[in-house]
């Protein structure tokens, strides 16, 4: 059926529920399950823009790439609950429609489960995510919005 499942994760209520959609579909499947963590690139400019100068100044990728590290983690553990095996936790910066995709077809995904909304919303993905929505239209492979 699958070999490999790929789960973008947010940390957002909606990712969670297609975490554990995924784990039971990797239960039937024993396929492997990936889990993706995608942290949006600033660069030094960026964060020079900033008000706010702290006296132990983080480069803003260095943060965000921590953060999205025990995203990923909590998110393994959950899987591991759900009783999933074989799981494998990811963390990439980049645009995350695009790096999702990339990943999936860099690591030839058979299936993407995602939530219908991520942590961010705006108005281009009112009733469906942005982010769900473009990988749905660029994905190469099957994709389950939840």
């Amino acid at each position: 059926m699958y070999k490999r499942i790929l789960v973008p994760i947010d940390g957002s209520q909606q990712a969670l529920l297609a975490l554990d959609h995924a784990a039971h579909l990797q239960q039937a499947s024993n396929a492997e399950l990936y889990l993706l963590c995608v942290f949006k690139h600033h660069s030094l400019f960026e964060a020079s823009l900033s008000m706010v100068r702290p006296k132990d100044v983080q480069i803003p990728d260095d943060a965000l790439r921590e953060y999205a590290s025990e995203v990923a983690e909590q998110a393994k553990q959950q899987a591991l609950s759900a009783g999933a095996k074989n799981i494998r936790a990811f963390v990439k910066g980049g645009r995350p429609s695009r790096a999702i995709v990339r990943f999936a077809s860099d690591n030839e995904v058979d299936l993407i489960v995602m939530g219908a909304r991520g942590s961010s919303s705006d108005v281009d993905g009112y009733f469906l995510g942005s982010v769900s929505q473009r990988v749905a239209s660029m994905a190469r492979c099957p994709v389950l919005i939840v």
